[in-house]
């Protein structure tokens, strides 16, 4: 997870990094917006559709 609760992204920023069978993929911002809440951990198995942060 590259950012913390309550920071302001801009679009295009990187979010946090998901490792899957041995890829990194980057996840970044859609749009502008503020980390409301972050829920998942480095080390976290996740779902499919997993929810990994909110944004305020």
């Amino acid at each position: 997870v590259f950012v913390a609760v309550g920071q302001e992204v801009k679009a295009g920023e990187p979010l946090c990094m998901v490792e899957a069978m041995k890829m990194e993929n980057v996840l970044r911002a859609e749009k502008d917006a503020t980390i409301a809440k972050i829920l998942a951990r480095e080390g976290d198995s996740l779902a499919v559709d997993a929810v990994i942060m909110e944004f305020a």
